[in-house]
């Protein structure tokens, strides 16, 4: 083979066809500039061309299959091409053409996405979190976009854990469920018994959650972000776009998916949050069982639960049941950002399961149980840095007080390369804003309306806003909207207003959170 490369090689060269001389070149550039590649894969690096020639099969491979990934790309481009080409040529017209046709234009974006991939709907919920980006009917629009996707086959699923595990099923599990509990874009759960932790150790059966990823995900992602970083540096080259920073959001995205693609890094994160939540008895997360977990798969505890929609929406009464959930919600939202500053950045109410505490009394144990909340689906994290942390305690204290300048001065430093066009004309309007909340007309105002608000003139005032920063505003937003539903006389801002000047420093914020907080 080595002989065969070689010679083929050397006759390329002295070819004088057009097409067989380039692949000559091609394959000389590989075997004399690509030194990382061999070294990467391991092989030795060599400065005779002899020697280099020796691995020319491995060479032509690569080059080979790389040849097969541009094409691969390149179809890909076009499919992705005719898709968005509806939604594309209707932007300019959505707001022109009425109510009706923007509702449409809004329909045709959410089915694009959906049908694109599952980068594509995994962006689109990540961007329904930027309304400092984004207008707020599409934010809505994109925050119902749905994960499902067809399950692979069990035979795939059995597979991928044997491969990970190095062991077959049986000797793990002792029952397995062959069809999935639930599907998504990224991955499927399977419930099962385990029964082997460890080879050869038997343990107590434990119901467990068997997340397995679906078969090429993470090629397709990749090659999807190759697609989204060419947008993304097009995009810096047109002044109307520029402002969007799209190369830092789509970095920013790219760790995000990584969570969600690595299961292992989700283990990392359910293991952190445990260990947060440790003295917290209302509050739990699914357990890892180490060491069954992978990249491609996660083995973790299955946890019961209603989901938490059901005590919003449907569940009649019960004020101080509801009451508690608010209260929990907000007590681990504020641990998490102002003790921990490790914050669940997906806490929709789909990932919130409550489970009822059994009561002494059998007839009345409705009424006696205590809530207990469990957080799901940790892949999407948020951390800040010492500067952004310090801002953002500065700006809830501003939202706090109902001080438009000093919150609108504390946006602008959300960034650290802001480039507002204009920060007085910005600052003016959200004072404005806030003077309106503060009088009369707007006591029926809640804080989180005001917000919004403030991050529709973001938006509108094209100002510059980290996305971890903005993911924590939302992801506040958020639980703040199904709280004041679970009980309306429970005021989240309040709260924090009392937690943010009962102590001035943020270094004091241990304590206060646990003095005052901790169940």
């Amino acid at each position: 083979m080595n002989r065969i490369a070689c010679a083929v090689s050397f006759a390329l060269s002295r070819s004088q066809l057009i097409a067989p001389g380039i692949l000559a070149f091609l394959l000389g550039e590989l075997a004399w500039t690509q030194r990382s590649w061999a070294e990467a894969e391991g092989f030795s690096y060599k400065n005779d061309f002899y020697n280099h020639a020796q691995d020319g099969h491995v060479y032509l491979t690569s080059f080979l299959f790389s040849l097969v990934e541009l094409v691969v790309l390149c179809l890909r481009a076009v499919y992705l091409a005719f898709l968005f080409t509806p939604c594309i040529a209707m932007a300019p017209f959505a707001d022109s053409f009425g109510l009706e046709f923007r509702k449409t234009w809004l329909q045709c974006v959410h089915c694009t996405l959906e049908k694109a991939g599952p980068a594509f709907i995994k962006w689109g919920q990540w961007a329904a979190s930027r309304p400092d980006l984004f207008p707020k009917d599409l934010c809505a629009v994109l925050a119902e976009l749905q994960t499902k996707a067809p399950a692979h086959s069990y035979a795939y699923t059995k597979k991928t854990i044997e491969k990970a595990f190095c062991r077959r099923l049986t000797e793990i599990f002792e029952n397995f469920e062959e069809e999935p509990v639930a599907s998504g874009s990224i991955a499927q759960v399977h419930r099962a018994t385990l029964k082997f932790r460890h080879p050869g150790q038997r343990i107590k059966p434990i119901l467990v959650a068997v997340k397995v990823r679906h078969p090429g995900v993470s090629e397709a992602i990749r090659r999807d972000f190759v697609l989204l970083n060419l947008i993304a540096k097009v995009s810096s080259y047109i002044p109307t776009l520029r402002w969007l920073r799209l190369d830092e959001s789509i970095q920013q995205f790219a760790v995000f998916m990584m969570s969600q693609v690595d299961l292992a890094r989700e283990a990392a994160h359910l293991s952190r949050f445990i260990y947060n939540f440790r003295r917290w008895k209302d509050v739990s997360f699914p357990r890892p069982l180490y060491p069954l977990v992978h990249p491609a798969v996660l083995v973790e505890t299955f946890e019961h639960g209603e989901n938490i929609l059901h005590y919003v929406d449907d569940l009649e009464g019960h004020v101080g049941i509801k009451s508690g959930l608010a209260h929990i919600g907000t007590h681990a939202l504020l641990k998490m950002l102002l003790v921990d500053n490790f914050i669940h950045a997906d806490m929709h109410p789909g990932n919130i399961l409550v489970r009822m505490t059994q009561g002494t009394a059998a007839d009345t144990v409705l009424f006696k149980s205590k809530p207990h909340v469990v957080f799901l689906d940790v892949g999407m994290t948020a951390e800040l840095g010492k500067k952004d942390r310090v801002n953002l305690i500065e700006f809830f204290k501003a939202v706090a007080l109902q001080d438009g300048r000093a919150a609108a001065e504390n946006t602008l430093k959300f960034s650290k390369h802001q480039s507002c066009p204009n920060p007085s004309a910005f600052v003016k309007d959200v004072e404005k804003s806030f003077i309106s909340w503060s009088s009369v007309e707007g006591d029926s105002m809640s804080p989180a309306e005001c917000m919004q608000q403030l991050l529709e003139q973001v938006r509108r005032h094209k100002v510059n806003v980290d996305g971890n920063v903005c993911t924590v505003i939302v992801t506040t937003l958020v639980l703040e909207s199904w709280q004041r539903k679970l009980d309306p006389e429970y005021d989240v801002m309040h709260t924090l207003q009392n937690l943010l000047f009962k102590n001035d420093l943020v270094e004091d914020l241990v304590y206060t959170i646990e003095g005052v907080m901790a169940p």
